[in-house]
């Protein structure tokens, strides 16, 4: 059986560490980007997301357009149905992530809603790592998981009051599932050597994904009621822009690079940024709660970042 690094090239490693480590800080920003949309217009959470693939995948066209040509893509060769596969689940796993989680947090609260799915993610992904891709989870694994999950509830549950409801309890674990099933799909060709280039993924998923929540955005109203026009504009582009077009193709970048573990437990940096730009800009009070948490999540995710930066463990 191979190991967790023996599949990939040592030096792709800390790239791809970084890379998920933008993404995941970028992702902590589009919370408070979203919260403007919804209280400056009558957006809903589908159309919200169906929006934010569909322009994202226009900005990304476009940057394909403006970028010199240069070597065939290494996926020329690849078999049509893997890449198929590859497309259709990573699209169908990103529509099932967002729209779930957008409804466990209607049904369940913010708190429980981020806990349970951002929480479940990393282990279900180590566990599907574990059965389909043969990657070790390893002790240093194992511990980054639990100081992870432990820093998320002391960061999440010891700011808000929690209102536990089993539909939300349920839709946070759908949102997981899909979260997990992306991450493994894009783990799962880069192994075998003929990793999808990030920005074509991106583009064919986010199609595949804003097919998937058209029914729903179209339910809720697919064009927004609003004062104020220039806000909701202002904010849907920096969320197509940075959170989407910028933040994806690093995401799948990285996940190609490192076991799915780690890319699942490195990507729960987005609550802590969530945590710190409410604290910085959004004037929220600076709790020991908050401190903690972040301190103990920071913590599991960089030393991760080492062992999976070393030789396998034995």
């Amino acid at each position: 059986m191979p190991s967790p690094v023996e599949d990939r090239p040592a030096r792709s490693v800390p790239r791809g560490l970084t890379y998920l480590s933008i993404a995941g800080v970028t992702w902590g920003t589009t919370g408070a980007a979203v919260e403007v949309i919804y209280r400056s217009s009558d957006f809903g959470p589908m159309a919200v997301s169906f929006w934010r693939f569909v322009s994202g995948m226009v900005l990304l066209l476009a940057a394909g357009l403006l970028r010199p040509s240069g070597p065939a893509p290494r996926t020329a060769g690849q078999p049509p149905g893997r890449r198929a596969l590859l497309f259709t689940g990573t699209g169908a796993g990103l529509a099932v992530f967002q729209s779930a989680y957008f409804g466990a947090v209607m049904q369940t609260g913010l708190a429980v809603a981020t806990i349970v799915a951002l929480g479940a993610a990393p282990v279900l992904t180590a566990a599907g790592g574990r059965l389909f891709l043969g990657e070790r989870i390893g002790r240093s694994g194992l511990s980054a998981i639990g100081g992870a999950l432990i820093g998320l509830a002391i960061l999440v549950l010891g700011n808000r009051q929690t209102d536990v409801r089993p539909l939300g309890v349920g839709l946070a674990l759908l949102s997981a599932a899909g979260f997990a099933a992306s991450n493994l799909l894009g783990r799962w060709t880069g192994r075998l050597g003929a990793g999808e280039d990030p920005a074509t993924l991106t583009v064919w998923s986010f199609g595949i994904g804003a097919a998937v929540m058209l029914p729903f955005a179209l339910g809720e109203g697919v064009w927004p009621q609003t004062a104020q026009p220039g806000r909701v504009l202002a904010m849907m582009l920096y969320v197509a822009a940075v959170t989407t077009a910028l933040a994806y193709p690093l995401y799948f970048a990285g996940t190609a690079a490192v076991r799915a573990v780690t890319a699942s437990v490195v990507m729960l940096i987005e609550p802590v940024s969530a945590a710190a730009l409410a604290v910085l800009l959004l004037d929220e009070r600076l709790t020991a709660a908050t401190i903690v948490g972040t301190l103990m999540m920071l913590t599991a995710v960089g030393g991760l970042a080492l062992a999976e930066s070393r030789p396998a463990e034995r």
